[in-house]
């Protein structure tokens, strides 16, 4: 069984080899890691300032006792999603973000958002799947080379 919980400060060593594996193999394409390797120092700092943050929501899956994916909220927006490369395909990551999107309704949340990149079309498919409506609102990564991120909306009610 796939519990979500609190993240804390002591699992970001297990959460950046995690993210990190899965962002490299969704990503590699947009990020070719011989000129843009995984910023591990720099999402760590965003990690714990975002743990220090009231206003944000830093989750955690554990499944047997052992890190499987991590989640980040803010207000309406899901920020941060993300599963073991050794889970996709196994359910967990839809299990995940059930439990995250019933979070967001708890919290009162009528329309949730997030940012993928336009390239991640795995990840796009995932979210399609599950109701997110692409929209025409863009931004830009703030790592190089600065990818487009394309904003997705999912209505609650």
């Amino acid at each position: 069984m796939t519990v979500l919980r609190p993240l804390r400060p002591d699992d970001l060593d297990a959460l950046l080899p995690l993210q990190r594996e899965g962002s490299v193999a969704a990503l590699a394409h947009v990020f070719p890691q011989d000129e843009h390797p995984f910023p591990t120092e720099e999402v760590r700092r965003r990690w714990v300032a975002e743990l220090a943050d009231a206003r944000t929501d830093c989750l955690a899956a554990v499944r047997a006792g052992e890190l499987v994916g991590f989640a980040a909220t803010r207000g309406d927006e899901l920020f941060h999603f993300g599963t073991a490369v050794s889970t996709w395909g196994s359910g967990v990551a839809g299990i995940v973000h059930d439990a995250v999107v019933g979070l967001l309704r708890e919290q009162g949340h009528r329309k949730v958002w997030l940012r993928v990149f336009d390239e991640n079309h795995r990840a796009i498919r995932f979210y399609q799947r599950r109701g997110w409506r692409r929209t025409d609102e863009v931004s830009w990564s703030l790592f190089p080379p600065h990818p487009v991120l394309r904003r997705f909306e999912l209505d609650l009610v």
